[in-house]
Formats: C-alpha cells, structure tokens, sequence
C-alpha cells in the first residue's frame, strides 16, 4: 500500500514542513482550549442544518416519484454531495475542534481530505451544472432539444468523474492532502513551496474552481440576457414577464454571491500562498475561508430547492410532521417568463 499511496506513509508528519503555521516558535496550540470550543459550535451549527436538509431532499425525492425528474436529477446530485461533505468534513470538524486537536492520524487525515475534497469539489460541479441546464432549457442554445434523463445522468456522472480525476493524484504522489487552518481538518496542501506540489495546486484551482465559474457565469449572463429579450417582446397582462424578469433576476443575483462568498476566499486565500509561499498567515484567519466553503452545504439546499415550488411542497410538510404553513400559490412570474421564453422567436 505505501508502494502505491505514499501519502499513506508514516515518514509523513502530522505536521507539515511549515509547522509554524500551525504551531508556534514553542510548539503551542494557534488558538486556546475556548476558541477550540468555540468552532467546534460554529461548526455544528452549519453541519447540524446541513444534515437535515440535504437529507430531507434526498428522503423525499425517493418518497414521492413526481420529483424523480430529469431537471430534479442534479439537484438531488448536489444535496448527495453536500451531504457527504457535511457528514466527513463537517462531523469530523465539529469532533476535532471539540478535541482541540486532529486525533485521527497520517492516513485519517489523507482520507478525510480526500473525501471533503471529493463531495466539495462534485457539489461545486454540479451548481455548474444546474446554471448550463437552465440556460439550456430557457435560451436552447440548439434549438428544440428536450432535456431528458440521459443528459441528466450524463451530466451527474461527470462532475462525480471531474471531481474524482483531480482528487485522487494526491494519493498517488502529485500534490498531497495537509492539515489546514488551525489544524483540526485536512485539504490539499496549499503550503507546500516544492514545484510538483505547487503544480498540482495551480491545475486543481484552474480546472475546479476557474471552470465551473466560467461556466456559472456565462450560462446566466446568457439566461439573463434572454429573459430581457423576452420582456422586450412579450406583451403579458399585468406586466408578469418584467416581473418574473426581476425576480429571476434577483435569485440569479444570490445563487452567483452565495458562491463567491462561499468559495472565493477560500480559492483566493490559496493561490495566495501559492503565490507567496513565504507568507505568514495566522491559522486562525485561513481557517475562516475553510468554514466558509463548508458552509455553501446549508446555503445550497435553501437557494437550489427549498426556493423551487416542487421540492417545498414536499419537503416542508415533511420537515414540520405533515403540516403545511402556506397554501399553494400560483405559477410565479419567473414560471411565465421561462414559458414565454420557450415559445418566443430567437
């Protein structure tokens, strides 16, 4: 096994070459016992929530078959990931700062970096993924092409098979997973000055962060852009395409900051040391983009599908023992203008 995985290796210390970003000049703790105590609970209060409403997704989807829908298909994919990530990184997080320390060992911190990186990464694919099929299935790009469930598994097995081809090279020598932040949980080592590993980084902050945003970024730039055309064109009583157009517009406005809060410090954070490999950085403030990125595990459920009509009227029944705090509504006015964008000219 240490053939093959070297990073499982006991010659590998828990503490990396540049210990005193973890430690100081005396080998103490970067925070004291409170401050350990007092992550473990922010921690909790992000991992707690996110537990429960990327499972309800998931209980209900298997419930009720009218959610088992190609366009449902990838926001099941994420409240999957999301949990896997909430359930590794989070619980562990929560049971390490409460320790005041990582206690698992060289191979329990390969593997929980592994697995964090692995969920993160395929969730981040997938909001990617979710911004390209609405763009698709408004602007049809290509003209009338149906959105069935093989473009759905298609595009689901391609951010799992995206994820995992740019997290398993640490396993296997290029690049390597390390403790992070005030050393209670593990990522890849954004530290590390060698070029092989710096390398690795530069790659896997091109190809799984650079791209899904590019990719985020263009396919509302494009469904907004439509959605205006169609306001210009359509003529709906009581201005609901300029309503519908706005209200679009504002939860496209929060899906694209929920994301830049969520993962641009994290990714700036990193290719900042990378870029200035002899930086000091206190442990305490490269441990806040971590809990940051780790957080989008509870924004995305509420954002993604307890905002989509479908998903709350199944999920929130379930959530509060089969009562219903609100009748059903009508169709919004963000359903008319996608309606109206299907059978409005090019």
């Amino acid at each position: 096994v240490r053939q093959f995985f070297p990073l499982f290796s006991p010659s590998f210390s828990m503490i990396p070459t540049n210990s005193s970003y973890y430690y100081g000049p005396q080998g103490e703790a970067p925070l004291s016992r409170t401050g350990y105590v007092f992550l473990a609970i922010v921690m909790a209060l992000f991992t707690g929530p996110a537990i429960l409403l990327n499972s309800t997704v998931i209980i209900v989807t298997l419930m009720h078959k009218k959610l088992r829908q190609p366009l449902n298909y990838a926001l099941v994919n994420m409240a999957v990931a999301d949990l896997g990530t909430a359930m590794t990184g989070g619980v562990l997080s929560v049971i390490n700062n409460a320790e005041g320390s990582f206690s698992l060992g060289r191979t329990g911190c390969v593997m929980e970096g592994f697995a964090v990186s692995l969920f993160g990464i395929t969730s981040l694919c997938t909001v990617a993924l979710i911004a390209l099929e609405r763009m698709f299935v408004v602007c049809k790009p290509l003209g009338q092409i149906s959105f069935q469930k093989k473009h759905a598994v298609g595009g689901i097995t391609l951010s799992w098979f995206w994820s995992l081809t740019w997290n398993l090279p640490p396993l296997f020598g290029w690049g390597r997973y390390e403790l992070e932040g005030v050393g209670t949980s593990c990522a890849p080592d954004w530290h590390n000055t060698d070029p092989h590993n710096v390398s690795y980084i530069l790659a896997y902050f091109a190809v799984c962060f650079a791209v899904p945003f590019a990719i985020i970024v263009a396919s509302y730039a494009k469904l907004m852009w439509t959605l205006h055309q169609v306001s210009r064109m359509a003529c709906v009583e009581g201005g609901a395409v300029a309503k519908g157009e706005m209200k679009v517009a504002s939860m496209v406005v929060l899906m694209v900051l929920t994301f830049l809060i969520s993962w641009m410090p994290y990714a700036s954070l990193a290719m900042f040391v990378v870029s200035n490999p002899d930086v000091k950085i206190n442990p305490l403030v490269g441990t806040v983009p971590v809990y940051l990125a780790k957080s989008s595990t509870v924004y995305n459920p509420i954002i993604y599908i307890y905002l989509n009509k479908q998903f709350r009227k199944y999920a929130v029944p379930f959530l509060l023992c089969g009562r219903e705090p609100w009748v059903d509504e009508e169709e919004s006015e963000a359903v008319t203008v996608v309606e109206a964008a299907r059978v409005s000219p090019s």
